[in-house]
């Protein structure tokens, strides 16, 4: 019922910055929150960051400082803009949506969306 499609990841060098966007489409009401997770070989999915619907922001501490997650409410769009990244920051980045879609009958459901990944290598 919700889509999200991220742009492409890509190799970076070490210091170097990356800007990651993902956009929700879709019969949705609204959207709670967004965020970005992700997975590196042999390692378990982890939170990144996430933003709510007014702003409020959260972060991994590996990342604080570094990554600034954004959004466009009217776009339902996420941006995760990484800076000053890191080889430990390989990874395969997922963007995620929280919140409700309409249904033909006029109600509305919850939902939690997945996108399909993208990878994004910090290398020389």
């Amino acid at each position: 019922q919700v889509q999200l499609v991220e742009s492409r990841g890509g190799l970076v060098q070490p210091g170097g910055s990356l800007r990651l966007s993902c956009a929700a489409s879709g019969s949705i009401f609204n959207i709670y929150a967004m965020g970005w997770y992700r997975q590196a070989p042999g390692k378990q999915r982890e939170l990144v960051a996430r933003i709510t619907s007014g702003g409020s922001t959260n972060y991994a501490d590996s990342v604080k400082g570094r990554f600034t997650i954004s959004r466009d409410n009217a776009k339902n769009t996420v941006y995760l803009q990484m800076n000053s990244l890191k080889p430990e920051d390989t990874a395969v980045y997922y963007c995620n949506a929280q919140g409700r879609v309409l249904n033909t009958g006029g109600t509305s459901t919850d939902f939690d969306s997945w996108g399909q990944g993208t990878q994004v290598t910090v290398s020389s």
